[in-house]
């Protein structure tokens, strides 16, 4: 099979033209082009070595350098070929709002998206796509006391715009999310378009929503049902007063008080089980098995890690949505899985046992689980949580376990599980492929290494989802698209 590649613009020498993803994280960018274009990109960009092995695991098609974007020069680059498009997806750190505060040191970092304007001065993409933050307008000097000056905020973000302006390029920026292209998760960044070839730029019409023609992704996808979590109960240092607040509200408001609350179903162990228990349970429960009591339910939510504003409740959300942002540290959400079994007036089911097999990712990464990791009965431990964090009405048995209705049966709250997002389950939320390489990379020298979970959730939290950038380059770039001929 041939690969041509054809552009829509009469008389335009196209066949030539070079992609170029100066990438950030775990990538996501070249992802999205190629689901775009048809074709990999020809030159991917990073100063981080596990950056760079992980992209080029799942990218062996493209040219890797591994050098600080400051020191690459575009024409050595690109080797004199013109180029198509050009993808820059320079460092956030200093303009995210979750940096909070904190003096500003290093200012080079902070001046990355300078290196837009060399490669537009030099080598003229014809289109350039940026992504960022959405404070990343805010770009402005700093005070004496290395803080943005409020008074010049934003003063550095139009310069720069107007630089690429100068440049000969029409520009144009605006925020998007993530769950609005087919991604399970609320992301929200700031992309620009850049073009100097006189066609318009285009902005993609979002495709999933309440008034679109496909409803937004859920978390739930994005969950291994089969990893299990310790119980809220067990811990050897007790978790924050904080972090049980949230659970206790998301359980009351989640869990009890909604009106129909998303429910995973486990009815067995086997593996056929366990990926049948990913979705809600929109069918009556089936009996609950006489020989080992294989049969519960999951009440699923996530909890935020990071704390709220003086004023602001304890936060909590419903795993039917799009995840909320992943992020590069540990300080993410964690999954709440409230167990449920069916309640006989006194009889509370059987067991709830760890599922035989359970799976962990390659590479024996430690892995928490979504499973009980016993059969204790915790129904009342449950209950007082909720009274002492979530007072309010509450249904309980003769034994104080909580009751809820499900499907015109009670069943008995006996225990509350949590755990951290597996790297996997972010990759996923961001939108990424199931076969996307995560938990190992190709170096340098050809060799294969292998990346701690911290690693993983560093880079998939400094990644780009695909899908928005699938939607962006399909609107302005399907010029560069491969067509496969006989």
């Amino acid at each position: 099979m041939i690969l041509r590649r054809y552009g829509a613009c009469e008389g335009a020498q196209l066949f030539d033209e070079l992609v170029v993803d100066n990438f950030a994280g775990g990538g996501g960018a070249s992802i999205g082009i190629e689901q775009a274009l048809g074709r990999s990109v020809d030159v991917a960009i990073n100063h981080d070595r596990e950056a760079v092995a992980m992209h080029r695991a799942n990218h062996p098609g493209a040219r890797h350098l591994c050098q600080d974007v400051f020191r690459a020069k575009p024409l050595e680059v690109t080797g004199g070929r013109p180029v198509g498009l050009a993808w820059f997806s320079p460092d956030c750190t200093y303009f995210s709002k979750a940096r909070g505060g904190r003096p500003i040191r290093d200012t080079r970092r902070r001046d990355l998206a300078w290196v837009v304007i060399r490669w537009a001065k030099t080598v003229r993409p014809r289109v350039i796509l940026l992504e960022n933050v959405e404070e990343f307008r805010t770009w402005g000097p700093l005070g004496r006391d290395r803080r943005p000056c409020p008074r010049r905020r934003g003063r550095t973000f139009e310069r720069w715009v107007s630089e690429l302006r100068s440049a000969g390029y029409d520009v144009e920026w605006r925020e998007l999310r993530g769950c609005d292209y087919g991604a399970p998760t609320t992301r929200k960044r700031l992309f620009l378009i850049a073009r100097c070839d006189g066609q318009p730029i285009s902005w993609p019409e979002a495709t999933h929503g309440p008034d679109q023609a496909l409803p937004f992704r859920s978390a739930a996808e994005c969950i291994d049902w089969s990893i299990a979590c310790r119980s809220v109960f067990e811990r050897k240092k007790p978790l924050a007063d904080k972090t049980l607040h949230r659970i206790a509200t998301g359980l009351r408001r989640i869990v009890l008080e909604a009106p129909q609350p998303y429910l995973v179903r486990l009815q067995g162990t086997s593996e056929a089980h366990l990926r049948a228990a990913s979705s809600a349970t929109d069918a009556p429960l089936g009996a609950v098995c006489a020989g080992g009591g294989h049969h519960a339910l999951v009440a699923p939510f996530t909890v935020p890690r990071h704390g709220e504003r003086p004023t602001q409740a304890p936060r909590c959300r419903a795993i039917d949505r799009p995840a909320p942002t992943v992020t590069g540290t540990a300080n993410g959400a964690s999954l709440v899985a409230a167990w449920l079994v069916k309640h006989y007036g006194g009889v509370y089911g059987h067991g709830l046992e760890r599922p035989a097999g359970s799976v962990t990712t390659r590479d024996s990464h430690g892995l928490a689980s979504t499973t009980l990791e016993g059969p204790t009965d915790r129904g009342r431990l449950v209950a007082d949580l909720i009274r002492t964090y979530a007072p309010g009405p509450l249904r309980t048995d003769e034994a104080g376990r909580v009751l809820l209705m499900v499907d015109g049966a009670n069943h008995a709250l006996v225990d509350v599980g949590m755990r951290m997002l597996d790297p996997r389950e972010l990759f996923r939320c961001q939108g990424f492929p199931e076969d996307y390489i995560d938990d190992w990379g190709i170096d340098d020298d050809g060799s294969r290494v292998a990346f701690t979970k911290a690693t993983r959730t560093r880079l998939v939290g400094n990644s780009v989802c695909p899908p928005v950038v699938e939607a962006i380059v399909r609107a302005n770039a399907l010029e560069l698209a491969a067509e496969a001929v006989a």
